[in-house]
């Protein structure tokens, strides 16, 4: 496998020793190198033999005497050194599947890698791994990992997965409980599906795992409008997020009584369908899944009101249109007539903006395109800002949309100046104060 080499850090030991962009990492200590774990464990020790072949075929050996675990300052090629895994399985809700055609390629990627889940906190479905894939996790002790449950129950799983190695889930979440190694655990809940009695089975026999098992969100199926020829979903409504809520919330007074934790955590959009308030701050636990819209807007709304009450209110003039999803209209909305109750001179317009781009039934505002915003706002007064969620933009590139709409097109489009707004609820009070006419 070819580790190459693009960057050498300057000053390291890398540099010290004559390695150089476009030299390719052989071996440490005559043990191949599959990716950046390997990499890190085998350059622990403070005298290591480096096999390196220069871009002629020249391969070099070298003895490095070092401290313990000081890095090489060598970049590679790939972050991992090794390409992602992909996912085998046919999920009956995935996402990917839902995409309109002629977006950029790297977004039809399925990957389903234990690394990325350690390094960037992706969700695996532990169906795509053997078992020497998840020695390695055991070995290298690559903790938390955060499983896609979806199920326990094989049956249903190999049914909403469409992969026969569904049925080996709780047996290897065992092993990886018997080894100590954290994990979070996440279910995408399909109406009539995996919900009901399902739901209750899931949550029942994971709860076993608390411990070193951290937490489970539970989160509603996203449906886009490009669902042709894939299985038939029914979205949740109001009554049956309502149900939802309820079982869930059995659960956690039980497991909270038998076990000091909730354990189970509700997505946001559950309570915002079913038209019911928000838990509290303190039901959240610290808020273990916030990656998943699990406690976000209460968090927010924490943090929000927390440093509300210590502004000192001015008159000074602001002109701001703020763009939310339809999920979070109302929330937004309440904050923005609270800062204009005490903020005399400003002034606040919310727009929830339509998801035309992948279909009315996504609400959320991190799926909001530039195109949607563009076309909804084009004509309207805005006043002299517009404020966007910066979950809203890709996470490689901070100014781009998922529909690779830039900021740059929205300001030259709509005239006006677009400001990024933090998820963190006292940071974005404070933008809002620092904008001036």
């Amino acid at each position: 496998m070819d580790n190459v080499i693009i960057k050498v850090e300057s000053g390291s030991i890398a540099e010290e020793m004559g390695i150089q962009p476009g030299d390719v990492l052989i071996d440490i200590n005559n043990k191949p190198v599959q990716d950046v774990f390997d990499y890190r464990y085998l350059i622990q020790d403070e005298y290591i033999e480096v096999g390196i072949r220069k871009p002629d075929g020249d391969e070099w050996l070298l003895e490095i005497d070092k401290d313990e675990y000081e890095d090489l300052g060598i970049v590679f090629e790939r972050g991992l050194m090794d390409k992602a895994h992909s996912c085998k399985n046919k999920c009956i809700f995935c996402f990917i599947d839902q995409l309109p055609k002629g977006m950029r390629k790297s977004l039809y990627f399925k990957d389903d890698d234990s690394r990325l889940s350690f390094l960037h906190g992706n969700y695996i479905t532990l169906t795509n791994m053997s078992d020497e894939d998840l020695d390695r996790i055991i070995f290298y002790h690559l903790s938390p990992i955060n499983i896609s449950v979806q199920v326990t129950d094989p049956e249903k799983r190999v049914f909403m997965l469409k992969n026969p190695n569904a049925v080996n889930l709780m047996p290897r979440i065992r092993k990886l409980a018997e080894h100590k190694i954290e994990m979070n655990f996440q279910i995408v809940l399909c109406r009539d599906i995996n919900d009901g009695k399902y739901l209750d089975k899931s949550i029942e026999e994971l709860s076993q795992f608390i411990d070193p098992a951290r937490c489970m969100s539970i989160v509603p199926f996203g449906m886009t409008k490009f669902r042709d020829n894939l299985y038939p979903i029914k979205p949740y409504d109001r009554e049956s997020a309502r149900q939802v809520i309820a079982q869930v919330e059995k659960w956690q007074e039980k497991l909270l009584k038998e076990k000091g934790t909730r354990f189970a955590f509700l997505g946001d959009e559950f309570y915002l369908m079913a038209e019911l308030p928000l838990p509290d701050d303190e039901a959240y636990e610290g808020y273990p899944q916030l990656e998943n819209g699990v406690g976000m807007l209460t968090l927010m709304k924490t943090e929000f009101y927390n440093a509300f009450s210590d502004i000192v209110p001015d008159t000074n003039k602001r002109s701001i249109t703020i763009v939310t999803g339809k999920a979070s209209f109302d929330f937004i909305s309440s904050v923005a007539c609270d800062i204009m109750d005490k903020m005399g001179g400003t002034v606040i317009n919310v727009i929830a903006i339509e998801n035309n781009f992948f279909g009315s039934t996504i609400t959320v505002s991190g799926l909001m395109t530039g195109s949607d915003i563009i076309a909804q706002l084009k004509g309207k007064e805005i006043g002299r800002y517009l404020l966007v969620p910066e979950n809203a933009l890709r996470d490689d590139v901070k100014t781009l949309f998922l529909d690779d709409v830039d900021i740059a097109d929205i300001e030259r489009e709509l005239g006006v100046k677009v400001v990024v707004t933090p998820s963190n609820g006292a940071e974005f009070l404070q933008q809002i104060i620092d904008l001036e006419d």
